[in-house]
């Protein structure tokens, strides 16, 4: 299989693969007058802080790994 080939089929993958598992029916909305209220946090809100500081220091081992040669 070629290299082409393989990109095509690795997109159309997803793809398919992402359509088959989406949600059917949205859920209902909240926080409106008829309905239920919304949930307070959702369980990526525990890791924020955390992926920040992990994010700043990805940026910061690369940048010192990977500088730019002067010519």
């Amino acid at each position: 299989m070629r290299f082409f080939d393989k990109k095509i089929f690795l997109i159309f993958s997803i793809l398919a693969i992402s359509i088959v598992k989406a949600q059917d029916t949205p859920g209902a909305p909240c926080g409106l007058e008829d309905s239920q209220p919304c949930d307070v946090t959702s369980p990526i809100d525990m890791y924020v802080y955390v992926l920040m500081i992990v994010a700043i220091l990805a940026i910061a081992y690369f940048a010192k790994n990977y500088k730019t040669q002067k010519i």
